[in-house]
């Protein structure tokens, strides 16, 4: 198992990736620590795990508030003595997208910015502090493929603050990975497409929109524009995930790893 024996915290695990990211990373060993907002979904989650032979505990964390933050991942440690894995997958509020820039106000344009860049600050400097002190760890940050459209895509979704807050976590992992490396940390930010199964959850578009010009669904328009003529799988996005925390990776820090399917290349 990847992950046999460490301690995973997963920020937004009621989530649609966040879900599919704790279930993975305790199949493959984990003894991972559900954090959100809403309790009702973690337990059910907690339940489910629990019941599949995994380990996992349950905390409502909200991860805009560093406290709080601080807190619980001081508990996680009392509890197993280390943090090994922080996985970041609170939403970032991609349904904010589809209005163009010059008619978007400034909070609707702000908001998502302000939501990631507060959210992954706060849990991955904090897990990096224990990890730091411990030598050792990996703090997973999610990004998503509208940091890196080109202009014809970026004029069809409209992705206003959203993909300005994408290219802000990216840039954040590389930075902190720079800074952490030197004391057994690394740092690796996962840059998905679209996932089609995430959107109602998230509730963005669903795969029976039309685009613009009425040709076809939205989803239709996306796998057309990727190398593989497909969109990723949560399931895809959640073993990534859990070979870059793994150390199999080991060398791996620093960088975005694309998971678009060919959408951007780079």
């Amino acid at each position: 198992m990847l992950l046999e024996n460490r301690t995973a915290v997963v920020y937004g695990a009621a989530g649609a990736v966040g879900r599919t990211v704790a279930r993975t990373f305790a199949r493959e060993g984990a003894h991972v620590f559900l954090t959100g907002r809403r309790r009702a979904g973690l337990d059910e989650l907690a339940a489910e795990i629990g019941a599949a032979g995994g380990r996992a505990d349950v905390a409502l964390v909200d991860a805009l508030d560093p406290e709080a933050v601080e807190r619980h991942a001081a508990d996680v440690v009392r509890t197993t003595g280390r943090i090994d894995v922080s996985i970041n997958a609170v939403s970032i509020r991609g349904d904010l997208q589809g209005t163009p820039l010059i008619g978007m106000s400034v909070e609707d344009f702000l908001t998502p910015i302000t939501t990631a860049a507060t959210a992954n600050f706060v849990t991955a400097t904090t897990a990096a502090r224990y990890m730091a002190e411990q030598g050792s760890g990996v703090i997973v940050t999610l990004s998503t493929s509208a940091s890196r459209l080109s202009g014809r895509d970026q004029g069809f979704h409209a992705t206003g603050g959203f993909g300005v807050a994408c290219g802000a976590v990216e840039l954040l992992s590389r930075h902190l990975a720079g800074e952490v490396g030197p004391r057994g940390v690394r740092v690796v930010c996962l840059r998905p497409d679209g996932i089609p199964e995430a959107w109602v959850s998230w509730g963005m578009i669903d795969d029976a929109e039309p685009d613009p010009e009425g040709s076809s669904t939205v989803k239709a328009y996306m796998e057309r524009g990727t190398a593989l003529r497909r969109l990723p799988k949560l399931a895809e996005v959640a073993d990534t995930a859990a070979f870059v925390a793994s150390d199999r990776a080991g060398a791996i820090t620093g960088t975005v790893v694309n998971l678009s399917c060919g959408a951007v290349n780079d």
